[in-house]
């Protein structure tokens, strides 16, 4: 239970008690560093009710508090707040309740509540995973850990999108210019590879235009008219009736993509339950139009094709299926929405993270799903974010300017190498420890940068930035967390006793409260689906702790009840360090 939890029924009786009037709603804010407080009861709602001077309220409710609350030994108040002390024997209390509970701040997921499904990644199979993937594969599979760690089931899935004529593309180039060359044969990831012909395809269909145009064709004319573009029209057309030639093509490259994707989610530690392709998916969602049709939900046009009307609102007329019958992409996300449930009939919401470019495409949807009848349609959220950019500027996939994010995670890596190697703090290492940790390192430095940030902010990406060891990143909790790993070792003495000390360190008592912190932050992370609520509260556990640090002696400290609760203190800050880096998806070293 937290402090608000604790103190908000006894003042809503001091209020009754002293005033005569019932309290519906009492507002707590964090206690301002300059003032004396743990907790602080905001007065001015109050005014509304009982009319009165704000500091007069104040100092009858703190009295009756410390009189009638054994948690609260004394108060303050400055205006119209009232600043409540809370005692030492509280947070000496709650510190040995929790002090040796493994997941302290996780929650088991109730089986009677309905699970929730996180969709991330969803990329196509033309071309490898870049820095943008990179960002949409972090903020899921973190979202997703915070939503178990609040207590409910979580699957983690994607739709990959296996076809089209982006895919033809990459395969009608590997035809035309690939000499039969295989990831084996080349040394390459197989996503890289089939990324390269998607690449040559472009530099062909470019030369292309230009020769037609200086043939007099105007450039509209010569993008539609170019061989090149003709053919891998051809080649989709081929891949929708099924031909067997099209198709075993079509299915060894994507297997390239798929063994070369599955290579980079593992280096980045994200997984997946289950999959979903778009080449199974595409016609899902039609025979839903009619069940729409006969409900009024949808309308068909003169030429036969069937809208929606969304115009009440405030959307404008959604297309979901053509005059010829075909199914658009918002069709196809209709069926597939029902086709998990059908699939996890325990589903009850779900959670798509796509960029913020597909905003409105969302609300129409969740809209649609909602109109159709569907109770779970109302647990339905777009995780929308915002681009990662870098100094160098934007990315563009078919000219091969992309960050790649095998790349970009072996630059991280040596970017850590050379700063680690510069402090020259890995004396003792092995060359394979060593490397561990340039990864950990590195790997922990892109992650926090990317989810320490609101994800509907856009990200400018500094690799050399986000790799310091003092401020506001990974590294910085990181080394905080393999110094506190240092101090346990060197405690040679039997610290899993309970210690009897009753009056605690300022600090002592500043870093019990951030702990106390750490489930209501986990609770909040899921209701708003922020990873950046975790990692910044883990960094603001640590400046704690490296205040803490510096203010008093651990291992040096005479009386032995006070250094065995600060090494207690400093194992539960670790611990808590590393369940949330958990939730971010990062490793902590024991060493650095």
């Amino acid at each position: 239970m937290t402090l608000s939890q604790i103190l908000t029924p006894y003042i809503e009786k001091a209020v009754q008690t002293l005033f005569d009037v019932n309290l519906d709603k009492v507002e707590f804010q964090s206690t301002r560093k300059d003032f004396e407080g743990d907790i602080t009861m905001v007065i001015f709602p109050l005014l509304k009710i009982v009319k009165s001077n704000p500091v007069e309220l104040g100092n009858k409710i703190g009295a009756y508090l410390v009189e009638n609350v054994s948690e609260v030994s004394k108060f303050n108040v400055v205006s119209g707040f009232l600043n409540i002390v809370i005692s030492d024997k509280y947070y000496l209390d709650f510190f040995n309740e929790i002090r040796t509970i493994d997941n302290f701040g996780f929650v088991k997921p109730n089986s009677d509540e309905t699970a929730v499904m996180v969709e991330y990644s969803s990329p196509n199979t033309n071309k490898p995973l870049h820095l943008g993937h990179v960002r949409n594969n972090l903020l899921g599979y973190s979202v997703a850990e915070i939503i178990k760690a609040s207590g409910k089931k979580v699957y983690k899935t994607q739709i990959i999108n296996d076809r089209g004529i982006h895919i033809c593309k990459s395969m009608l180039a590997w035809e035309k210019f690939g000499n039969g060359e295989t990831p084996e044969s080349t040394g390459l990831k197989g996503d890289k590879l089939v990324g390269n012909y998607y690449v040559a395809f472009d530099k062909a269909y470019k030369e292309e235009i230009a020769q037609l145009m200086l043939e007099g064709k105007t450039e509209d004319e010569a993008k539609k008219q170019a061989p090149i573009i003709l053919e891998a029209q051809e080649m989709l057309l081929k891949w929708e009736a099924g031909d067997a030639k099209v198709m075993a093509l079509w299915k060894t490259m994507n297997q390239w993509v798929y063994d070369g994707f599955a290579t980079t989610y593992s280096n980045l530690g994200v997984s997946f339950d289950s999959y979903y392709y778009e080449s199974n998916t595409y016609l899902l969602g039609k025979d839903v139009v009619q069940v729409g049709l006969e409900k009024g939900v949808f309308e068909k046009d003169p030429d036969g094709s069937v809208w929606i009307d969304l115009t009440e609102e405030g959307l404008d007329r959604k297309i979901v299926l053509r005059s010829d019958g075909t199914a658009v992409y918002m069709t196809q996300d209709i069926g597939t929405a029902i086709q998990r449930v059908k699939d996890f009939p325990d589903v009850g919401g779900m959670v798509y993270t796509v960029g913020n470019e597909q905003d409105y495409h969302f609300k129409v949807l969740f809209l649609i799903l909602k109109k159709l009848g569907f109770d779970w349609s109302k647990n339905l959220f777009h995780l929308s974010y915002g681009m990662v950019d870098l100094p160098s500027g934007k990315m563009k996939s078919r000219e091969g300017t992309v960050v790649d994010a095998d790349d970009l995670m072996t630059e991280m890596t040596e970017t850590a190498q050379k700063i680690a190697e510069d402090l020259g703090k890995l004396d003792g290492f092995s060359a394979d420890e060593k490397l561990k940790l340039y990864k950990t390192i590195g790997l922990g430095a892109l992650k926090y940068y990317i989810l320490k940030v609101d994800p509907k902010k856009r990200i400018l990406f500094d690799p050399k930035e986000s790799v310091d060891f003092a401020g506001n990143t990974g590294s910085f909790i990181q080394y905080t967390y393999a110094r506190i790993q240092s101090i346990i070792r060197k405690a040679n003495f039997d610290f899993s006793v309970t210690s009897s000390i009753v009056q605690l360190h300022e600090k002592e008592k500043e870093l019990v409260k951030q702990i106390e912190l750490f489930p209501e932050v986990i609770q909040n992370a899921a209701q708003n689906h922020s990873p950046a609520l975790i990692a910044n509260y883990t960094y603001d556990l640590v400046r704690e702790y490296n205040s803490f640090y510096q203010a008093v002696s651990i291992l040096g400290e005479d009386d032995l009840d006070k250094k065995v609760f600060r090494v207690q203190l400093s194992k539960k800050v670790a611990d808590t360090i590393a369940l949330a880096f958990q939730l971010l998806g990062i490793d902590v070293p024991e060493r650095m």
